[in-house]
């Protein structure tokens, strides 16, 4: 599965199928939501919330790929990212594109 956030896939000719995504909400535990927000005293990198991100972009995208494979599609191309707090510790994170299958020339 080819994934792109560009409208093209170098040297393919593609059908277009339909917009696939994937979405997830995460919560870090209580512990570390209280030590992040000691952190926000002084400053720097809240770790456990960029690997909070980072699991759930991962996690977002698998699903989005699970979708398109559905669709028997070849790749996803203008993949875009959005994220948005829920409450305090959580943020929802969504991936969109759109299946293609590549067609014979």
């Amino acid at each position: 599965m080819i994934l792109v956030n560009t409208d093209f896939i170098s040297g393919k000719k593609l059908e277009t199928l339909t917009i696939v995504k994937g979405s997830t909400i995460q919560s870090k535990h209580a512990g570390k939501d209280i030590m992040s927000s000691f952190k926000t005293l002084v400053g720097g990198e809240l770790k456990a919330y960029n690997e909070m991100m980072n699991e759930a972009r991962a996690l977002a995208t698998k699903r989005m790929v699970t979708e398109a494979q559905n669709l028997d599609a070849d790749g996803v191309i203008n993949i875009r990212y959005a994220s948005s707090a829920i409450m305090q510790g959580a943020a929802e994170v969504i991936v969109y594109g759109t299946a293609v299958k590549f067609v014979q020339e």
